[in-house]
């Protein structure tokens, strides 16, 4: 079982590396890995397990944040219709790619936060607000979905971490808290 005791922080080499490709299908070692990091995000979300072993919420998890270089992400944002909770977007990536994105910008109004970092960084992380992404199953099936808004942001984040790039990469140093006109505000 993942802990946050697994997750490396900031500052890792690893974190800044660009992650190899999995092989196709993945092996069952990388399937594992892929049901444990989402069981983590899971675990994260539930308030009582969440307590009960020491996990900070996340909605999404990368391979590199386990020091393991393989482009291997899970994701796991629940439904925002409490009528159909299971319409959220929960599901493992094996080698995730952008195939195409807005030109709507979008981004948190709280700013973003990554398990691999301890501390707040105020800014907007300014994002595309829809992409198409493609990505394996751990069947080595190739699937190609359309996300937007909150989903659209989590993938990106996860996808970042694969690329080495780190969410505050994003921020504008001098101006932090500066939009340009038409990003959209997810609150």
């Amino acid at each position: 079982m993942i802990t946050m005791d697994d997750i490396i922080r900031e500052g890792h080499p690893t974190l800044r590396a660009v992650a190899k490709e999995v092989p196709l299908p993945p092996t069952a070692e990388e399937v594992e890995l892929g049901k444990e990091m989402l069981q983590f995000l899971k675990n994260s979300q539930d308030p009582v397990k969440a307590e009960e072993l020491h996990l900070r919420g996340g909605v999404g998890l990368a391979a590199p944040q386990l020091n393991i270089s393989k482009r291997i992400i899970a994701v796991h944002v629940p439904s925002i219709d409490p009528e159909k909770p299971e319409n959220g977007l929960s599901t493992v990536m094996y080698n995730p790619k952008i195939l195409s994105h807005s030109v709507q910008e979008a981004c948190l109004g709280e700013g973003e936060g990554c398990l691999s970092v301890d501390r707040e960084v105020p800014g907007y992380v300014v994002r595309a607000a829809r992409i198409t992404v493609s990505y394996f199953d751990d069947k080595g099936e190739k699937h190609k979905i359309r996300l937007k808004n909150y989903e659209a942001i989590v993938v990106q984040h996860e996808i970042d971490h694969i690329n080495g790039i780190m969410f505050y990469d994003h921020i504008d140093e001098k101006n932090p808290l500066h939009l340009k006109d038409g990003v959209l505000v997810i609150e």
